[in-house]
């Protein structure tokens, strides 16, 4: 069905199109006619596989990444797509619009996206107010948390705190974004002394986060595909010896491995079909280098189901989409749990 759709889809700009989507799925999640109407199209026919991971218990294993849902609007609606977890965010501690449009891009021969979006989003007191319902409804929610651009990298430990302070209490588990390419310097904070810095004081704000409201919440760190092996083996141990309860891999990558797009020299990050290798190789990478102790969530280039698949066979506990769904509409997610990841 989405496919009959998507032509007229692209005849918007893709930011124009994401609006529309979310506004969509706000409808859906508000009106108990709409809702049923989503679940009974695009439902998978079986539940599960359920994981238990982090200590949580997910319903199955397809998540929306961070990035979709940056403002928590369209989460009910998500819900009744099917899937296990939704990852709303990146949020900062104020509102900011962002990089300068245009800042998204479609690669269709390439089945990717391009964007250099810069964390726009309405701030971590809309958030808060928009998502303080949304737990025990069916799905794991996951709270992704940034830095403000004007925030020096030397300040950022205030913003992550703040935003671990505020979200703990509303969230599942926490997601920390220091791997976006397209805020200028986030990137240096996956260093190893940068995030040793960054990371024990929020394992230690995390824990009383969790004391005071009577369960752990569990605190993860998106890191980015293009590191290096001793940067990558850099951040592994900062993350483990801090505690940390897992990570998600990854974020856009900056590369542009054989691209036939026109648009394939816009600056940003990359997402889509062109980052699935790299992708899966970076989750078997860490999957190796912490002998399967520290638990992946993985996130780039799953299309069809069989990708998803290849990441769980890499090692994966969880996958996470976005851009998929831009290429194979919302049944993605049924389409996954359909073919039954083992």
């Amino acid at each position: 069905m989405y496919k009959t759709f998507r032509p007229l889809i692209y005849k918007l700009t893709p930011e124009q199109a994401h609006h529309t989507t979310i506004w969509m799925l706000q409808m859906a999640g508000w009106f108990s006619p709409a809702t049923a109407l989503v679940r009974a199209m695009y439902r998978a026919r079986k539940n599960g596989p359920s994981v238990e991971c982090m200590g949580l218990n997910f319903p199955n294993p397809v998540g929306m990444a961070a990035g979709y849902d940056k403002d928590g609007l369209g989460w009910r609606g998500l819900a009744a797509l099917g899937f296990g977890h939704i990852e709303v965010g990146t949020i900062t501690p104020k509102a900011q619009p962002g990089n300068p449009k245009p800042r998204v891009f479609r690669l269709v021969e390439d089945e990717g996206v391009i964007n250099r979006m810069g964390f726009p989003n309405n701030g971590a007191d809309f958030l808060a107010g928009k998502i303080k319902h949304a737990r025990g409804n069916g799905f794991i929610l996951g709270v992704n948390i940034g830095k403000n651009k004007i925030t020096p990298n030397e300040s950022a430990i205030d913003d992550y705190l703040l935003l671990t302070r505020k979200f703990a209490p509303l969230a599942d588990y926490l997601a920390i974004n220091v791997s976006s390419p397209n805020t200028p310097g986030l990137r240096e904070l996956q260093s190893r002394k940068a995030l040793q810095d960054l990371l024990q004081p929020l394992s230690a704000e995390i824990a009383t986060a969790g004391h005071a409201i009577g369960r752990k919440v569990p605190m993860v760190v998106k890191l980015a595909p293009d590191m290096t092996d001793e940067e990558l083996d850099g951040a592994l141990d900062v993350i483990m010896s801090c505690g940390m309860d897992g990570v998600i891999i990854s974020n856009t990558t900056t590369q542009r491995p054989q691209l036939r797009s026109s648009l394939a020299n816009e600056t940003g990050g990359l997402s889509g079909r062109p980052l699935k290798d790299l992708n899966t190789a970076m989750v078997r990478k860490v999957v190796t280098r912490t002998a399967g102790k520290l638990p992946v969530i993985a996130s780039g280039g799953i299309i069809e189901p069989q990708d998803a698949q290849e990441k769980i066979d890499a090692g994966a506990s969880l996958v996470q989409v976005y851009t998929g769904l831009i290429y194979t509409g919302p049944e993605l997610v049924r389409d996954i749990l359909n073919y039954g990841l083992k």
